[in-house]
């Protein structure tokens, strides 16, 4: 159905794919594997129309083909699912859902039918949403699903899925998979981009492997292990598992009591110590990200006692909070974490600028590029160098400038929200041991992923969210699996 023939793209100062060739077949779903900056996404925006190759070319079903831009791409039967939101934020759902067809009646659009077509592509892969609602209203997870309905609702030959479980809970995930099965014996095929081995053996019937741009391996998924795909991917066996310090934890860092907004959560009783990594573990709504952003201060409706190292935060705005050395590694990275306009090192160093002023005001550059290199060294961040626009790096990378900047300004209280959303093995590890390192070191850590190995493997304890109240606290023996997720779906022994 789909042939990459020897396809190579290249952008200012990086060659992103070099003679890179290999076939999906017709109604399968084929994996992308590989490290962030490997190309993958590359790939999948060629197929998608986004991106146009430099050398070689594509066949679908074939014929060549030449999209020059993502209208002839679904025309012809290929679409994209994205990992980041692609969509239009000030817009509702219907009129994102419907925007490449809006129904009008005479010179007016027809709202009626716009949010029956909306209603119907929700349905299709069941989902449940007002569609009036603006779509900046929406939380990552369900904007990812609105942006999974659309692609699926234009009846696309082709899909490319670029991570799209990286911000999805369980029960998404679920609904995702089974809707790609559902599609596949419709005779959909699928292309399928993910760094979650889990995923690949559970959904895919070959996997392709790409390694700096180029072609690694190709090979089906009974005939390979995962340890041979890590290898792979970065040349080197690489383990999963990073312990959480064994250190007692000290004393309280951040308190919090009786914290509630209305609407979102309430009642929250929480302490994390010097030293320790608490998890917040919850479904898709449960109010994770909602608490975080409160403890930063960006929620004016939040009421309630929060103490960050004995001092009370009250009123406290969020530059006064980080000041004191609180510290937030977002979720949505692509609206709160990054500058889009600017480069790896404005980035870098924007939470900290003022350590590089001189008398007058005038920033020390050699001193903040220093920053930034080092800061990309340590946390491995693939780019060109300090100058390159943080817009054209793969989602990965630009997720380790978020957590780079969250990490560099030596926080006691760090609250990091899916921090491993969307990179590669070697790149979790990578991220598990910096967070361990920051705990041993001191710092307090609160925790939340919807990924629960990773959310077990380096909690010290695990507090489950349920509905906007903790439904439990566990300790790390008591944490497990089956445990967390009863507590979390409220059907606890």
């Amino acid at each position: 159905m789909l042939t990459f023939d020897r396809v190579g793209k290249r952008f200012p100062g990086v060659a992103a794919l070099t003679d890179v060739t290999f076939t999906v077949a017709a109604g399968e779903c084929h994996a992308l594997l590989g490290e962030n900056g490997a190309g993958k996404s590359t790939l999948g925006k060629i197929a998608a129309g986004i991106y146009r190759p430099d050398e070689g070319r594509l066949l679908l079903d074939g014929r060549a083909v030449q999209f020059h831009s993502p209208r002839d791409a679904a025309l012809a039967g290929v679409g994209m699912v994205h990992q980041e939101l692609v969509f239009c934020p000030n817009l509702s759902v219907a009129e994102n859902l419907c925007l490449h067809d809006l129904p009008r009646r005479g010179a007016r659009l027809d709202r009626r039918e716009l949010r029956r077509r909306a209603e119907e592509m929700l349905r299709q892969i069941g989902l449940e949403l007002d569609v009036d609602r603006p779509l900046d209203s929406l939380s990552i997870a369900q904007e990812q699903m609105v942006q999974i309905a659309a692609a699926v609702g234009l009846g696309a030959r082709v899909l490319v899925f670029d991570e799209p479980t990286s911000s999805l809970g369980g029960a998404e995930t679920e609904r995702l998979f089974a809707l790609i099965r559902r599609l596949q014996v419709a005779g959909t095929t699928i292309v399928y981009v993910s760094h979650r081995m889990e995923e690949i053996f559970a959904l895919c019937q070959r996997v392709t492997v790409l390694r700096d741009g180029r072609l690694v391996a190709t090979r089906r998924i009974e005939e390979v292990h995962r340890d041979e795909l890590v290898r792979l991917m970065v040349g080197r066996d690489v383990d999963d598992f990073v312990a959480p310090p064994v250190a007692p934890p000290g004393e309280v860092r951040l308190r919090v009591r009786g914290f509630t907004s209305p609407g979102k959560f309430a009642g929250i009783d929480l302490d994390v110590r010097r030293g320790e990594i608490v998890g917040l573990a919850g479904l898709v709504g449960a109010g994770r990200s909602e608490i975080a952003a409160a403890l930063l201060g960006l929620d004016p409706h939040a009421r309630g006692e929060v103490t960050l190292d004995g001092r009370p935060l009250g009123r406290l705005s969020p530059g006064r909070r980080i000041a004191g050395g609180l510290a937030l590694v977002p979720e949505d990275r692509k609206r709160q974490g990054l500058v889009q306009s600017m480069n790896v090192r404005e980035n870098l160093t924007l939470p900290f600028l003022n350590r590089f002023r001189g008398r007058v005001g005038i920033v020390r550059r050699g001193e903040e590029r220093r920053q930034a290199e080092a800061a990309m060294r340590r946390l491995a961040i693939r780019a060109p160098g300090t100058e390159t626009a943080v817009a054209a790096l793969s989602g990965g990378n630009q997720q380790k400038i978020v957590l780079a900047k969250g990490t560099a300004a030596g926080a006691s209280v760090l609250i990091v929200d899916e921090p491993t959303r969307g990179v590669d093995v070697g790149a979790k590890r990578e991220i598990h041991e910096l967070l361990a390192r920051l705990a041993a070191e001191g710092a307090a850590i609160l925790l939340i992923s919807s990924d629960l190995p990773e959310l077990l493997d380096l909690s010290h304890r695990v507090a489950v969210l349920r509905q906007g109240r903790i439904a439990a606290e566990l300790t790390r023996a008591e944490a497990t699996p089956e445990a967390v997720l009863r507590h979390m779906a409220g059907v606890a022994e």
